[in-house]
């Protein structure tokens, strides 16, 4: 059994709550400009000082004491990426409550069982097609009183309904909560089952946040900091960026379009953003086919291998003279448009929620962008391990944060300890028990390695594991993770549990397709091609590519192209654009049978 930890670097208050963090930016910088929001064109934003967002957030808690709420009532929070989003999450803790994250693109009945499993007493919605979703349901909600649109001026109502309460009674209930109480609950996206309500307490941010923000101070250090966050909040990767803001001071913006990203990262010119894999091979994809589509597919997939041999001799610390050169000819034709392509002004990305791969880490990192990867779980307040500045080793997973232990069991699951671990699951004392042992150690269920200086590598989830028929164990994620790195593919789902060999199921994305098949004179949906054999050389091509990080005994030994890909809207991919295995393998049972005939 190996383990890892180091001592904390920084001290953990034991009082307070992370609404001081608004009162103490409003009272040391009121003028600072610490939110920009979109106006209508996203060319155009606007600023919002410290002391603005302090006297919206009270006026909003005002009104939802006015309405009636109490201390510790749970309040949804239903809506796309928006500056209100983040104004609402403080003005429920404000006002004493628990806010209660749901993802906008949630069916009825998600957001049946999650605000009835909660007790939620009101709901914050976007617009009147969640409203619509919420009235579907609400016969089966018999605690839920209030349901406000932001589109439908929730705030200006609640600001308004909130000026018979005395100020004084606001900063009573602020005051009041503590470390130990809870400031949210985050519902896991579900890959498998019923969401369960993670307990996550304002120490549990606090603490979470006051390592981070520390370890990672070259991304918050400065006066023009910004990020412009466009993952979902009800993801507690984006939701650990908007309090770290917040707590740094760091300029904070929103955009929940990602069609129209690439404009508001353009006018919104951040110095670092968070994504999560998909993101980042959509970039990288994307910017591949443009290329290709222009006659310039060579000249990239040159400056790509480039980039990846110049990151990996950075590892060895010795780049050669030819790599060199390459790399500043591409630093001009090609490398200086990926970065314009952010806004010109960002020198980091956060990635989180899957692993990157070794590969787009190696790109990334060798065209000039510093990608942070990290690890950690809903249940653990988002990271618990991180690559860090000082410290980075593309294809891990970083080194746990100060005050963190880390271990590996003896059948290699990977085991966390620390003041970021969540209370337990809402209501579910069972569930927790099975999570969090005696001893106080979390069980994340993903499978890893921590090497010699204490570098987390993760190999796949316990519960994935496939063990062929001849008794080999595979984890499926190394070799799902090398497929999907082809600029073609979409998802793939590596199957052979119990089977004399791997297989794989692969999907294309849709886009992609578009402008490959132009190029090949091909006309028609990915549906009438998967059969043909260009596509199939390109698939082949990413599933040699995955193999050669494995034995022959776990290689893909045969794959289908599926004629359509799976998405949320479908049910077989989760808000955080996790794939539910076992929703695909049921869905795709006769696919999987035919790849053993």
């Amino acid at each position: 059994m190996r383990e890892y930890s180091t001592p904390p670097t920084v001290s953990i208050a034991a009082t307070g709550n992370l609404t001081d963090d608004v009162l103490r930016n409003a009272d040391e910088v009121p003028d600072a400009p610490l939110f920009s929001r979109p106006l209508r064109d996203v060319d155009e934003w606007e600023d919002v000082t410290a002391a603005e967002f302090r006297d919206e957030v009270v006026a909003l808690a005002r009104g939802l004491v006015a309405a009636g709420l109490e201390p510790g009532d749970r309040i949804g929070i239903l809506s796309r990426t928006r500056y209100e989003w983040t104004l609402l999450d403080y003005a429920v803790w404000f006002a004493g409550a628990v806010s209660v994250p749901i993802y906008e693109s949630s069916s009825a009945e998600q957001i049946s069982w999650i605000l009835g499993d909660s007790g939620a007493r009101a709901v914050v919605v976007e617009d009147a097609g969640h409203e619509a979703r919420v009235a579907s349901v609400r016969d089966a909600l018999p605690r839920l009183e209030h349901v406000w649109s932001i589109e439908g001026g929730a705030v200006a109502t609640l600001s308004t309904l909130g000026a018979v309460v005395a100020p004084e009674e606001i900063e009573r209930r602020r005051a009041a909560a503590g470390p130990d109480d809870l400031a949210t609950l985050i519902y896991t996206s579900g890959t498998t089952g019923r969401p369960k309500g993670c307990m996550l307490t304002h120490g549990n941010f606090e603490t979470e946040l006051a390592v981070a923000v520390d370890e990672l101070h070259e991304l918050f250090e400065g006066d023009d900091t910004s990020t412009l966050l466009f993952l979902p909040l009800a993801h507690v990767f984006a939701r650990i960026i908007q309090i770290g803001a917040v707590k740094s001071r760091t300029r904070l913006g929103h955009s929940a379009d990602i069609k129209n990203l690439l404009a508001s990262l353009d006018a919104f010119r951040p110095t670092f953003v968070l994504g999560v894999p998909r993101v980042f091979e959509k970039v990288f994809n994307t910017a591949s086919q443009r290329a290709a589509a222009d006659g310039r597919g060579r000249i990239f997939d040159r400056a790509a291998e480039v980039a990846i041999a110049y990151s990996r001799s950075l590892d060895h610390g010795r780049v050669p003279i030819r790599v060199r050169a390459q790399h500043a000819l591409f630093s001009r034709l090609v490398y200086r448009k990926l970065l314009a392509a952010l806004g010109g002004r960002c020198r980091f990305v956060i990635s989180g929620g899957a692993p990157l791969g070794e590969r787009l880490g190696h790109f990334y990192r060798g065209i000039g962008l510093t990608i942070l990867e990290g690890y950690g779980l809903t249940e653990t307040t988002g990271a618990l391990t991180v690559n860090v500045v000082g410290a980075q080793r593309v294809g891990s997973v970083g080194r746990p944060l100060p005050g963190t232990a880390a271990r590996v069991s003896d059948d290699g699951e990977l085991l966390f300890r620390g003041g970021q671990v969540f209370a337990g699951y809402w209501n579910d004392p069972e569930a927790t028990a099975a999570v969090i042992g005696p001893d106080g150690w979390f069980h994340t269920g993903d499978v890893g390695e921590i090497d010699d200086e204490g570098f987390v590598r993760i190999t796949g989830r316990k519960k994935e594991i496939i063990v062929t028929a001849g008794g080999k164990n595979v984890a499926p994620a190394v070799l799902e993770d090398r497929v999907r790195g082809h600029h073609l593919v979409s998802q793939c789902l590596v199957v052979g549990d119990g089977q004399p060999f791997i297989a794989a199921l692969v999907t294309v994305d849709e886009e992609a397709f578009e402008a490959w098949a132009a190029q090949h004179d091909l006309s028609g949906p990915v549906a009438a091609h998967v059969d043909d054999p260009a596509l199939r050389a390109e698939i082949q091509a990413a599933v040699d590519d995955a193999n050669l990080a494995v034995s022959k005994a776990e290689s893909i030994r045969k794959f289908a192209v599926l004629p359509e890909d799976w998405t949320e809207e479908a049910g077989q991919i989760t808000p955080s654009l996790k794939l539910k295995r076992n929703v695909v393998m049921r869905e795709c049972r006769d696919e999987i049978a035919a790849l053993y005939l």
